[in-house]
């Protein structure tokens, strides 16, 4: 006759069946478990990634914004603006917001302040385009600069935004590049002063840091260009001039070296990734904000053999990775170890309670691809719906 189970064995179950479930609830609400950002108290992990709006009419922030925000903003929520140029040269697109004049620093604060209502974290991501560029954006319509002399081919559209002929950019000469890192750096400086909670240094997506940063764009032959050292010197001192500004506390940037937007690839991304999460240790910045390998297209992911894991490991601050990610991947990623926190771009875009909808498995609002660049100030920016309040 075959014996019943002990109570002991019975109860030992029972604990490693408990055990599990609990491990699996956690799984499922990782990206709504609090996180200590250096000094920051997150409440949840899902971060607002960057995304160009193209509502910021003539480079300066508009009333608009403040709404659009405010809408995405939660307590202990991190928010990331924008790309917002960093001078006059910066610009690639139309009506994407600046930060190095007096009127776009004011223009800034009532939005700042309005994410700081909502106990929202604000971080202002600075850029500079670079050769993905036209002459009409240009002061006195002279030739966008960048690392290189070599154009981008016709498009129709860059990195999914409308934008004109593309032109033939100019390359930077070795002695005019501190002053392009002394953009940043000032840039940095006016983000403090509008209000924002810190920085982000967009180098990524093939704009101009990006550019000096692959071997596929950079062709130099001076300290900025060659070995892997010398490409990401330009990067790394932009870095080094930021945090001495603002303080490493207040610094992260985005990188995506397996990324091939604007023509920018590189024969060894992951060696480039990990010298820069080695090099950005010694800085001591707080994140590092990592496009996932599998977005090598816009708005698509494929399948590929490279992984983050390596750079997360050896970076040693907040990682954040972004990239496609829906609840379930962004959840296991943090439950994993994989990052600390998780960027979404389309599905914050039109799901402002984003974290709410992920808390209670609620249905996402579909995004509308043709309204992300329309310079309407509601359609397509504030008028995607909440849920119900009683949800």
């Amino acid at each position: 006759m075959k014996s019943l189970p002990s109570a002991h064995s019975r109860a030992v179950r029972r604990g490693k069946e408990q055990t599990k479930e609990d491990e699996q609830h956690c799984q499922h609400r990782a990206l709504l478990t609090p996180y200590k950002m250096g000094r920051f108290d997150l409440s949840h992990r899902v971060v607002l990634a960057p995304l160009t709006r193209e509502r910021s009419f003539g480079n300066v922030p508009q009333p608009h914004a403040i709404l659009y925000y405010q809408q995405r903003a939660t307590k202990g929520g991190l928010l990331i603006a924008e790309a917002t140029g960093v001078s006059d040269t910066a610009q690639g697109y139309k009506d994407t917001p600046g930060i190095w004049t007096k009127e776009q620093v004011e223009a800034w604060k009532p939005i700042v302040n309005g994410v700081h209502a909502k106990g929202g974290i604000f971080f202002c991501q600075i850029w500079h385009v670079g050769r993905v560029s036209n002459h009409t954006f240009q002061p006195n319509g002279q030739a966008p600069i960048s690392s290189t002399d070599k154009p981008l081919k016709p498009v129709a559209r860059a990195n999914g935004i409308d934008a004109p002929t593309i032109s033939t950019p100019r390359r930077l000469q070795t002695n005019e590049i501190p002053l392009v890192i002394n953009d940043f750096r000032v840039a940095a400086r006016n983000a403090i002063e509008a209000g924002f909670d810190g920085v982000e240094i967009h180098g990524a997506h093939g704009y101009l840091i990006d550019q000096f940063l692959k071997d596929q764009v950079n062709d130099r032959t001076d300290k900025y260009g060659g070995s892997l050292e010398n490409r990401c010197r330009f990067a790394l001192e932009v870095v080094q001039a930021v945090v001495d500004e603002v303080g490493a506390d207040k610094v992260g940037i985005r990188l995506s070296p397996f990324a091939n937007y604007s023509e920018a690839s590189d024969s060894n991304p992951e060696a480039l990734g990990l010298y820069m999460a080695h090099a950005l240790n010694k800085f001591g910045v707080l994140y590092c904000h990592m496009v996932e390998p599998r977005m090598v297209n816009i708005g698509e992911k494929f399948v590929t053999p490279h992984s983050l894991r390596p750079i997360r490991d050896a970076f040693k601050g907040t990682f954040i990775v972004a990239g496609g990610y829906d609840r379930d991947d962004g959840n296991k990623a943090i439950a994993d170890g994989y990052a600390d926190l998780v960027a979404y771009g389309r599905l914050f875009l039109s799901n402002p309670d984003l974290p709410r909808r992920f808390e209670i498995g609620a249905p996402l609002n579909k995004y509308i691809r043709d309204t992300f660049y329309l310079s309407d100030p509601v359609i397509g920016y504030t008028d995607y719906p909440f849920l119900p309040s009683n949800v």
